[in-house]
């Protein structure tokens, strides 16, 4: 029988980081060495290998606006279920880099599957008086042009969904 290869996703790659840094060793087991994580921002940038390059959004018109928040009818629709969540993802527990590219990734499949709206749990923060940093950052980076030409507006989910540490997320339609 023929073992079938298949490349990493950055959603797989950054789920097996995590998993990896969260494990121990077996007693008398030397830990495996984990690649650094990159400590500047011209490390992180740097070109990677052919097989995993990141290829930025297709150029799009400078008209793309970002509509912050959705009219009250739609996000009523939303919270009570009469229009579906077509997806989700979890960035609980994740490093700010981590779930930047395994946001845009989920966000990029999202448009090209034709889904229209997703939510995107960001979680609270670690406690009552400081906001989580991933709840104040995903607005901002929603805000930013490789996800502005995936995302037509976003809002903050129900209480049923998460309240204020999840996210609404409208997709725009891909281009024909």
């Amino acid at each position: 029988m023929s073992r079938r290869t298949r490349e990493l996703t950055d959603e797989d790659r950054v789920l097996w980081n995590l998993v990896a840094r969260s494990a121990t060793p077996l007693a008398g087991k030397e830990p495996v060495a984990l690649p650094p994580e990159p400590s500047t921002r011209e490390e992180r940038a740097a070109p990677a290998p052919r097989s995993e390059a990141r290829e930025e959004p297709a150029a799009r018109p400078k008209t793309l606006k970002l509509a912050h928040v959705f009219d009250t009818q739609t996000r009523d629709k939303l919270a009570k279920g009469r229009l579906p969540i077509e997806g989700r993802v979890d960035l609980h527990g994740m490093t700010q880099d981590e779930a930047y590219w395994l946001l845009l990734s989920f966000l990029r499949r999202a448009q090209q599957g034709g889904v229209r709206y997703v939510l995107i749990i960001t979680g609270k923060g670690s406690s009552s008086r400081s906001e989580g940093v991933l709840r104040r950052s995903v607005p901002q980076w929603l805000a930013t042009p490789p996800f502005r030409a995936l995302v037509s507006g976003h809002d903050d989910a129900s209480r049923r969904h998460g309240g204020s540490g999840a996210l609404y997320v409208r997709i725009r339609r891909g281009l024909p």
